[in-house]
C-alpha cells in the first residue's frame, strides 16, 4: 500500500476555516494527506515537512467557493448585441434559436472554459444546468471537459419538453420527447453519479423551469431522483413574468407549484427565487430546500432584488451562483459575492450583508445547497479544496486592518492558489490543468460559428 501524498501550507496571513467557530487563524496553515485536510492550525503547530511545502505568506487562504448554478455553455454568447438590453423572456427568445446549433465540441470547448475563469476566481466546486440536446449533444461532453479540468462537478441533466406549439417558452426544435429525457437520466446516473465523500461528479436531476415542462415531467423527474437519491435542481420565481406564467398556467404561485409537485426537501434547490413570496420562503425554510442567489444575472436582466436576508432568517439554506455567461456575463466567483453583498444592501440597508455573511454563503451555503458536507469549510476530515489571494496587490492596499472583509468589499482579484480534491490547479496565477490561449482562441473561433 502506498504512502498518502503530503501537502503542508503555511504562513497564511489569515487562514479562514469556516469551521463550527468560525475560526480566523493569522500565520495559520493546513496539512493534507492525498485529498482530504489532516490537521489545521497555527503554522507552528503542524508537521514540519511535507512531500510540498507552500508557503503563504502574504496570502489570504480560504474554502474553495462553491457555484450553485450555472449554463457553462452560454460562455458562447456572452453580449451578443440583441440580447443586452432584455428581461429574460426577451432575452431568451433571442438566444434560443442560436443555442439549439451547439455541438458536442462546443459544449466541450465552453465547459472547459468557464471552468478556467470559475478556478481563477476561487470557485472549487460547481454546478452545471445543461438542457439543449440537439445535434448529438449529451450531457457526457460535459462531463468529459470537466474531468479534464480537476473541478469538482455536479453535473444537471437538464431537459425541456414543452415548446411554443404547445405554450412553453422554447422554440420546439429545442425539447426533448419526455420519455427520452427520463431514460437518459436513468443512464447518467447509473454511468456516472458518485455518492461517495469527496466524489468529483455528482449527477442531478433538472428539469429547466416551469415554463418549458410538464407538471407529469416534474412529477416523474423528483421520483426518478429519489430512486436513485440524487439531488433536484429548476429554476423558479425569477421575475414577475415568470411569477405571471404560472399564475395562468398553473393557477398557482411558483412556490405552491413547487409544493404540489414534491419539490421542496434537503435533496432540492431552485435556481434566482427573486420573487418567491413570504409562503415560499417559510416552505423553504421548514423544509429545508435551498436557494441559488444569481446576484449579478438578475441585476443584468433587471429581475429584481431575491431576498436573501430574509430567507436566511427563515432558515432557507442559500448557496451562490454566477448564472450563464449570457445573463451576467462572466464568471467570478469573488466578484459574484461581492455584488451579492452590495445588492443587499441597496435593497434594505447597510447592514442587509456582511462581508462575512456573503463569504458563508459562497462555501458553507453552496455545500448546504448542494446537499454535501465534505466541502465548504476547512477543518479535519473535509475535502482538500481551497484557494489563496495574494493581499500584496494594489487593489488590496490599505485594507490589511481586515484582509478577510477586503476580499469583498476591494478588487476582484484572480486566485494565486488552488487546491482541488489535494491537487494544485492554480499555482502563482497560472492553470495547471488546461493551456488557456489556446483554448480561448478555440472558444471565441467556435462562439463565432455559432453566433454568425
Amino acid at each position: 500500500m502506498s504512502m498518502p501524498k503530503t501537502l503542508l501550507v503555511k504562513n497564511a496571513d489569515v487562514l479562514v476555516t469556516m469551521d463550527v467557530q468560525r475560526r480566523e487563524i493569522k500565520g495559520g496553515g493546513l496539512y493534507v494527506e492525498d485529498n482530504h485536510v489532516v490537521s489545521i492550525g497555527p503554522s507552528d503547530t503542524l508537521p514540519a515537512t511535507a512531500d510540498e511545502v507552500i508557503d503563504m505568506a502574504g496570502h489570504v487562504v480560504l474554502p474553495g467557493l462553491v457555484n450553485t448554478h450555472h449554463h457553462m455553455f452560454q460562455s458562447l454568447t456572452r453580449a451578443v448585441p440583441a440580447a443586452q438590453d432584455c428581461e429574460l423572456f426577451a432575452w431568451l427568445k433571442v438566444l434560443y434559436p442560436i443555442w439549439i446549433r451547439l455541438t458536442p465540441e462546443m459544449v466541450r470547448v465552453s465547459v472547459r472554459t468557464a471552468m478556467a475563469e470559475l478556478m481563477l476566481s476561487g470557485c472549487t466546486t460547481s454546478s452545471d444546468h445543461f438542457y439543449l440536446y440537439a445535434n448529438g449533444v449529451r450531457l457526457d461532453d460535459a462531463i468529459e471537459a470537466a474531468q479534464a479540468t480537476g473541478m469538482r462537478f455536479h453535473a444537471n441533466r437538464g431537459s425541456m419538453s414543452v415548446g411554443e406549439s404547445k405554450g412553453g417558452l422554447p422554440p420546439d426544435a429545442a425539447v426533448e420527447d419526455e420519455a427520452a429525457i427520463l431514460t437518459d437520466t436513468r443512464r447518467v446516473i447509473e454511468t456516472f453519479h458518485d455518492a461517495s465523500r469527496f466524489s468529483m461528479l455528482r449527477i442531478v436531476v433538472a428539469p429547466c423551469s416551469p415554463f418549458s415542462v410538464t407538471d407529469d415531467l416534474m412529477r416523474e423527474s423528483a421520483a426518478l431522483a429519489r430512486s436513485y437519491g440524487v439531488s433536484l435542481h429548476t429554476h423558479l420565481a425569477e421575475n414577475d413574468n415568470d411569477v405571471a406564467y404560472s399564475r395562468e398556467r398553473y393557477g398557482k404561485t411558483p412556490s405552491q407549484y413547487a409544493e404540489d409537485l414534491g419539490w421542496v426537501g434537503h435533496d432540492v434547490w431552485h435556481a434566482h427565487c427573486v420573487k418567491l413570496d413570504d409562503h415560499g420562503i417559510a416552505l423553504f425554510g421548514r423544509t429545508g430546500t435551498g436557494v441559488a442567489h444569481c446576484p449579478c444575472s438578475n441585476m443584468r436582466l433587471a429581475s429584481g432584488i431575491a431576498p436573501i436576508r430574509k430567507m436566511r432568517r427563515a432558515g432557507v439554506p442559500v448557496g451562490l451562483g454566477v448564472d450563464g455567461s449570457a445573463s451576467n456575463d462572466t464568471g467570478n466567483m469573488i466578484g459574484e459575492a461581492r455584488q451579492a453583498m452590495l445588492l443587499q444592501r441597496v435593497g434594505l440597508g447597510p447592514d442587509a450583508m456582511s462581508a462575512r455573511d456573503v463569504l458563508e454563503i459562497a462555501t458553507l451555503g453552496g455545500a448546504k445547497v448542494l446537499n454535501r458536507d465534505d466541502i465548504g469549510a476547512l477543518a479535519p476530515g473535509m475535502a482538500a479544496d481551497f484557494v489563496a489571494f495574494d493581499m500584496r496587490g494594489i487593489g488590496y492596499a490599505g485594507a490589511l486592518h481586515d484582509p478577510v472583509a477586503a476580499l469583498i468589499f476591494g478588487a476582484s482579484a484572480q486566485v494565486s492558489l488552488s487546491v482541488i480534491n489535494g491537487k494544485v490547479t492554480v499555482r502563482e496565477g497560472k492553470i495547471t490543468t488546461l493551456d488557456l490561449p489556446p483554448l480561448i482562441e478555440q472558444h471565441n473561433r467556435l462562439s463565432r460559428q455559432l453566433v454568425g
